[in-house]
């Protein structure tokens, strides 16, 4: 069931199936998860490297095709998740019929100018209760990704294809009142690194054990060194 576990600061890490987990944790206050959207998400990022680089000021890249989201074949239930007092769940549009009423969460990942051009200018999420629209303004870029995984924009790889910006899920986590945070679709740790800057207990679950490691390795360099947690500048999201 737990294949592996790592505490770090007021982190639990566990590497397992998040649905054969749950029933062993104890209180969670919220769930504040990027879960699998159920689209069939291709992430083989070569397909996009001979695209019309006129659309970026930087080129794309070779991309790369050795990563998967697991789970993400097949429709996503969020059944499980909607009995927490708190809940946030990203991909909302892509199993809505399966929501409740509830606010809805806008993430605005490109800058005006780009509207409108290569892959989608937001993202939607779900909250539980009310039923309001909230957005937020957060740049994403291939930059961003390294500098927020490695500490550098020039890094080679990022952590997760699908890896959200810091500020976003801190935005999230912000949004609830829980003082321990589970993330059942871990990834590469980035719920968890904004825990650890917002003085949150965290209980990060992932089935990947590449991911794992990763989100194990960022989220106790977040612990450790806290003021490399770096803020991108408007050139470096660009």
């Amino acid at each position: 069931m737990i294949r592996r576990e790592a505490t770090i600061g007021n982190c639990r890490l566990i590497l397992g199936n998040c649905t054969e987990v749950l029933p062993t944790l104890g209180k969670i206050d919220a769930v504040v998860t990027d879960n699998p959207y159920g689209m069939g998400y291709d992430t083989d990022s070569t397909r996009f490297s001979s695209k019309d680089q006129t659309l970026y000021k930087r080129p794309i890249g070779a991309g790369r095709s050795d990563r998967a989201i697991h789970g993400d074949n097949q429709p996503f239930d969020p059944s499980t998740w909607l009995t927490f007092p708190e809940v946030i769940l990203w991909g909302a549009n892509h199993f809505s019929q399966r929501l409740p009423i509830g606010s809805t969460l806008v993430w605005l990942k490109k800058k005006p100018e780009r509207y409108g051009t290569f892959l989608s200018d937001a993202e939607i999420g779900w909250q539980s209760g009310g039923y309001g629209v909230y957005a937020f303004h957060a740049p994403d870029s291939n930059a961003r990704r390294r500098l927020e995984f490695t500490g550098s924009t020039l890094a080679p790889a990022t952590a997760h294809p699908t890896q959200k910006p810091i500020a976003l899920m801190q935005w999230c986590v912000e949004r609830t009142k829980g003082k321990t945070i589970l993330d059942p679709y871990m990834g590469s740790g980035t719920t968890g690194v904004a825990c650890v800057k917002l003085g949150r207990k965290f209980i990060g679950i992932e089935i990947d054990e590449g991911y794992f490691d990763i989100a194990c390795k960022r989220i106790s360099n977040a612990t450790e060194r806290p003021s490399l947690l770096l803020e991108m500048s408007n050139d470096e999201q660009t």
